[in-house]
């Protein structure tokens, strides 16, 4: 009996073991995941109070961005948007330069729509210039009535309104999502001071230069200076002869006498 009981036991382990492993044998492979991709790198975070406070000088403009508040909507477009922001920034001595229009008459909106357009609500890079000259006049953030015209001449950024004409003098920061630009003037947009351009003065003429003929000759000089010695020397020889021919003169009197 208990060796029939053992029989049944075996029987049905090995049942059970069967079935256990052909379970395990028919049952799909773990489908394989896909690796998590790398998080995007942060955007490059730049402090525009801290940028300009440093580089330049550009402490004039800065205080104008930083009282107006001008800043933080540059701020905002550099952290908050995927097109970036390039500033053109003047230095100190472009607003000393500035005299006519005086910039202290404008009002404090108007002072706003000045600084804003100062820049473009996109990141450009130098290289970017040359394509963006031939689109014609680019809106600024002061909106398209206070357009910029580029040009680019063999890697030469000039920037055109109607009042003013100036050139990038020099790349102050350039890492998408922000470019600041120096510029050797103040922008002055149209919209703010009018279509009447005073004239432009006159370049100061240049100095004349007399060419080798107009001045005196070395062989006239030479004929001036030698003329009154000439006749010195006729004179003095004059003089010499004077007693002899006296003489002479005496003895042919005494002789015919």
């Amino acid at each position: 009996m208990a060796k029939m009981q053992f029989s049944i036991f075996i029987a049905v382990a090995f049942v059970v073991l069967s079935a256990s492993t052909n379970a395990k044998t028919a049952s799909p492979p773990a489908p394989m995941l896909p690796p998590t991709p790398a998080p995007a790198p942060a955007p490059h975070h730049v402090n525009l109070t801290e940028l300009l406070s440093v580089a330049g000088p550009f402490h004039t403009f800065l205080d104008y961005l930083l009282s107006s508040g001008v800043i933080e909507t540059f701020q905002s477009q550099a952290n908050n948007t995927e097109e970036g922001v390039t500033i053109f920034v003047p230095k100190d001595d472009a607003f000393k330069a500035q005299k006519n229009p005086p910039l202290s008459n404008l009002t404090k909106d108007q002072l706003k729509q000045l600084l804003l357009s100062h820049a473009l609500p996109h990141y450009y890079s130098l290289s970017e210039f040359k394509n963006l000259s031939q689109s014609g006049p680019v809106s600024t953030f002061a909106g398209g009535q206070y357009p910029l015209k580029f040009t680019d001449v063999s890697g030469t950024v000039r920037i055109e309104t109607l009042w003013t004409r100036t050139k990038v003098s020099s790349s102050v920061f350039s890492t998408d999502p922000v470019a600041v630009y120096q510029v050797n003037r103040v922008l002055l947009p149209e919209a703010i001071f009018g279509t009447d351009v005073p004239p432009m003065p006159a370049p100061a003429p240049a100095p004349v230069v007399s060419s080798p003929s107009d001045s005196p000759s070395a062989d006239s000089d030479e004929a001036n200076a030698s003329s009154p010695k000439s006749s010195h020397k006729n004179s003095a020889q004059t003089l010499a002869f004077a007693p002899v021919a006296m003489v002479v003169s005496g003895l042919v009197a005494l002789f015919l006498c």
